[in-house]
């Protein structure tokens, strides 16, 4: 495998792996939610089931390398969904092949919706950053002790954030109330229950990153603006 140098002047091996798996769940996520689905007494969109590892890729991020390299993935996941979304665009409003008969069902399921697009963006945005901000701040006041703290606290924040949101400015106006409040809650105890299971392999995976990168970064002295992609260097 090859190394990869982050703007930071370390070279780390692993750093990509995670970045490139960040960017996939969030782009999947967002093409599955375009579906609500019922499972026992919730009801959330489908790319709830897949949405989570974002925020447990997001952790491992800002525990191992610090505030700064997740800022940057963070940045190229927002663009990679704007970008998809512009793509998705683009083609919706080609002029279909006469003989293609799919061009209504497209636009149901992956058609751009300025709202839908708007939505998932602002709450990617918020909910991320949130997350990584408290993450990183958590790990110098517990001294880097109970990662279990600072994964499960951070999430429930951004989570909080990104699910609320996502939900109204998507769904507010569109689905009864009733449902959009089932549909708020049942995404919340969902992602957030994800991160609590997940924690044992969090543990693993940080543990074995820190050992191999020998990195474990703390973020003493840094600024915290979510608006730079690089780390700025001393």
């Amino acid at each position: 495998m090859d190394n990869s140098t982050t703007s930071t002047g370390r070279t780390f091996r692993y750093f990509d792996v995670i970045m490139a798996l960040f960017v996939a769940v969030l782009l999947i996520s967002n093409l599955a939610s375009t579906k609500i689905v019922s499972m026992w007494k919730f009801t959330f969109d489908g790319g709830t089931i897949l949405f989570p590892l974002s925020y447990i890729f997001g952790d491992i991020l800002t525990e191992v390398y610090g505030y700064q390299l997740s800022r940057k993935v963070i940045w190229t996941g927002f663009m990679a969904a704007l970008l998809m979304s512009l793509v998705l665009w683009v083609v919706q409003i080609l002029p279909p092949a006469p003989d293609w008969t799919g061009q209504q069902a497209y636009e149901s399921l992956l058609g751009f919706v300025p709202r839908i697009v708007m939505a998932s963006l602002i709450a990617y945005f918020g909910g991320a950053f949130s997350n990584a901000i408290i993450m990183s701040k958590l790990k110098i006041i517990t001294e880097g002790r109970m990662l279990w703290v600072r994964t499960i606290g951070s999430t429930l924040v951004g989570e909080g954030i990104d699910t609320a949101i996502f939900c109204l400015v998507a769904f507010y106006g569109v689905l009864p109330n009733e449902l959009l409040i089932s549909v708020i809650v049942s995404n919340y105890i969902f992602k957030s229950g994800v991160e609590v299971l997940f924690t044992p392999i969090t543990y693993a995976v940080v543990g074995f990153l820190k050992k191999k990168e020998n990195v474990d970064v703390y973020d003493r002295g840094i600024s915290y603006t979510p608006f730079r992609y690089f780390a700025k260097e001393n």
